[in-house]
């Protein structure tokens, strides 16, 4: 599949590899494809990005993952359905980081593999963008269908992205105008996939 990659979407998968690097992570997941997609100065997800405001507001990107990882892999939807119930996550964080320390939570810290495996979610991303790419009918898969991919997968990335006004149809609109939609939303978009051929 890699060498249907256009050299702005290798950059991305090789830019996700480095932040896993950088956190100690087991694996590389979907989160550390999307921080590479918002590190991009260049491509047509870097303008999607940009048109978006998402450039503006990296930083609150990356906090609110930083915040899911910490939480282990609790997203703002699922503290606030749990503090519905009356339970305090950040509070049950702080008393579990005071007896066994920062990010005890933290369920994708490396446990000695020396090579990063790519977990499920990113996989599904990889696999999705293939999908989204040939529904298009596109013949290559460039950066702008990995970040479709991670709007249309449900899943910590797309809450936050959506969080951040950035939802499979906004994405669309800002790549291609409003135009034909590709392969369908799904539950991270809010619309139903729709199968490519």
């Amino acid at each position: 599949m890699f060498e249907r990659f256009t050299r702005n979407a290798r950059e991305v998968v090789t830019g996700a590899v480095t932040h896993a690097e950088r956190t100690d992570a087991a694996s590389v997941t979907e989160e550390h494809l999307l921080l590479a997609l918002l590190d991009r100065q260049e491509g047509r997800a870097a303008f999607a990005v940009a048109s978006l405001g998402l450039a503006d507001r990296r930083a609150s990107v990356a906090a609110e993952l930083a915040t899911v990882r910490r939480h282990g892999g609790l997203t703002r939807a699922d503290t606030d359905a749990l503090a519905g119930l009356g339970i305090d996550v950040t509070e049950i964080v702080a008393r579990v980081e005071e007896a066994h320390g920062e990010g005890a939570l933290d369920r994708a810290r490396r446990r000695g593999a020396r090579r990063r495996p790519f977990g499920r979610g990113a996989k599904g991303i990889l696999t999705r963008s293939l999908r989204i790419a040939a529904g298009r009918g596109d013949r290559f898969i460039g950066d702008e269908h990995l970040l479709l991919a991670l709007t249309a997968c449900p899943g910590v990335a797309a809450e936050v992205l959506a969080a951040h006004g950035a939802t499979y149809g906004a994405v669309n609109r800002a790549l291609y105008g409003g135009g034909e939609a590709g392969e369908g939303e799904g539950e991270g978009g809010g619309e139903r996939f729709k199968k490519a051929g």
